[in-house]
């Protein structure tokens, strides 16, 4: 798998705007006897040669959970990188395409590395700008190739910025003002002491608020053990917050800090000298991303998405970030939209797509 993890370094060498992955986590994200989606899914990954210079890369999948909820046939592509040649391109969908029919797959979805609880969607436009953790970046030739494979458009995905922040929004401090009045839901930070005790209850919310999203998944337990071991060394726990009432889950929220901004300068390697870097940088981080705000469908309408708004807006600029992500959403999705667009004065400031098309 080394070659297949470092192909990227040769297609963004010179890109200023790619944060290239640690290899350390590239390693573990492909171990099929250690990542989590491996026990219930199965996946095969190719490399496009051209006289013995590696030109290209792809994963085919085959997500047996999806296939359990949707029953539609569709396998999925992933972790596709190219250089600018369609012939490449073709080679490459064509290895995924005859791997998934020969798994009993009739169409072929992507890109989503893995699932759509991994970084999915292709960067559509902003290639001058760096992601954000776990969102995905690519070369702007890269819708091209994908269509003139036959791909078409399936759904487009959106992040929302907000940049140079300075104060909470004047419509989110009396829109909130209003929801406090009639209230029957308390809202509280993560308590990082019961932490396996507050996943779960984040597990159960997730799964239940997602649950009618397009082309969702649950998260297995395996899944949220491993992004609890991701994400706890640099979550902030007083931007992460749990909605109740009487005790009971019935929201979450999960903003996390960009730690893109420091990755961006280690060139995935933590050592011998990249754990300094991440240190130093880290320091100067003024990004977040809300990665995960979901409220269980019989308590939405009651404002709880507006309060989590409003104290992720106050706690991050009480910890210096005045700039933020929301991502992704989906463009169906009209109730948040319709949120962060005139609550918030949020705009769309990347799109992501993924793609589809029957297999031959």
């Amino acid at each position: 798998m080394q070659r297949f993890i470092r192909f990227p370094w040769k297609i963004y060498r010179g890109n200023a705007s790619w944060v290239p992955p640690l290899i350390s986590e590239q390693k573990a994200m492909f171990d099929r006897t250690k990542f989590p989606f491996f026990e219930h899914s199965e996946a095969e990954f190719f490399l496009a040669y051209q006289t013995r210079r590696i030109v290209g890369r792809i994963a085919a999948i085959r997500n047996n959970n999806h296939l359990k909820i949707y029953h539609d046939d569709t396998g999925f592509f992933g972790f596709f990188e190219s250089i600018d040649d369609q012939s490449v391109a073709n080679a490459l969908f064509a290895a995924a395409e005859d791997w998934l029919k020969y798994h009993g797959l009739k169409r072929i979805r992507g890109p989503e590395n893995y699932s759509q609880n991994e970084e999915c969607g292709l960067l559509m436009d902003a290639y001058d700008k760096p992601p954000v953790l776990m969102m995905t970046y690519n070369p702007p030739y890269y819708p091209k190739l994908i269509e003139a494979a036959g791909f078409k458009k399936v759904i487009d995905m959106y992040a929302y910025a907000i940049e140079g922040a300075e104060k909470i929004p004047e419509r989110l401090v009396t829109a909130v003002a209003d929801i406090r009045k009639n209230a029957d839901f308390t809202v509280r930070n993560i308590d990082m002491k019961k932490l396996d005790e507050e996943v779960e209850k984040i597990k159960k919310v997730y799964n239940a608020a997602w649950s009618e999203n397009w082309s969702a998944v649950p998260f297995t337990d395996k899944e949220v053990e491993h992004l609890k071991n991701s994400l706890k060394q640099i979550v902030v726990p007083d931007m992460v917050f749990i909605a109740e009432i009487k005790g009971e889950p019935v929201g979450v929220s999960l903003t996390i800090p960009d730690i893109n901004q420091a990755l961006i300068h280690l060139n995935g390697r933590l050592f011998p000298f990249g754990i300094f870097k991440l240190l130093w940088h880290s320091r100067r981080i003024n990004k977040a991303r809300v990665i995960i705000m979901g409220v269980m469908k019989e308590h939405r309408h009651k404002g709880i998405d507006i309060l989590f708004y409003y104290k992720t807006f106050h706690n991050g600029l009480k910890h210096g970030f005045n700039c933020g992500e929301m991502s992704w959403i989906l463009e169906n999705n009209a109730p948040m939209r319709r949120a962060l667009e005139k609550i918030y004065g949020t705009k769309i400031d990347k799109t992501y797509r993924l793609y589809e098309k029957p297999i031959a």
